[in-house]
């Protein structure tokens, strides 16, 4: 029984890092958010450095609530949905179609991204705003569901200090 117990445990699998790309290959994790116009986070997700992040879009318009609006029935989804390029997709295109969301996403070698940086600062500036809080800064925790909870706290304090304006 006591040599069990001294034992260290081997490699667990599923903590969401993967070999970033874009810094030599260390581990990390990437945020996903779908924001509003004012910046106000409504879905959020995390995965791998080595994920794709077309691989994201469904489920995180999967997952935005249902949002109450002054007049008629609460809305399930979007209007409208702006993306960059990593969401040029024909697949996520007919998806978004299908489910009545326009879309407005880059195209690959047509469109340059200056068209979307109106729409993209806020975004960008939302990320920002989670990249502040240190425990998001540098993921301390191994389990992917801590580390989301933290993100989902994150982004409730950044809805909170929003509103309270």
């Amino acid at each position: 029984m006591r040599d069990r117990l001294c034992q260290r445990p081997g490699p667990q699998r599923g903590h969401l890092t993967g070999p970033n790309p874009t810094d030599r290959g260390k581990k990390g994790s990437k945020i996903h958010l779908i924001v509003d116009r004012q910046g106000l986070p409504l879905s959020i997700g995390i995965s791998a450095a080595n994920v794709h992040d077309s691989q994201a879009l469904i489920p995180l318009v999967r997952g935005i609530p249902p949002i109450r609006s002054r007049r008629g029935p609460r809305r399930r989804r979007p209007g409208k949905l702006h993306g960059d390029k990593g969401y040029d997709y024909r697949r996520l295109r007919r998806w978004l179609a299908s489910r009545g969301i326009r879309h407005r996403l880059a195209r690959k070698g047509i469109e340059s991204s200056r068209r979307l940086g109106r729409h993209r600062w806020v975004v960008e500036r939302t990320v920002s705003w989670l990249s502040g809080c240190r425990r998001l800064h540098r993921r301390y925790e191994r389990k992917p569901e801590h580390f989301l909870a933290f993100t989902a706290i994150a982004a409730t304090l950044i809805c909170h200090r929003r509103l309270t304006k």
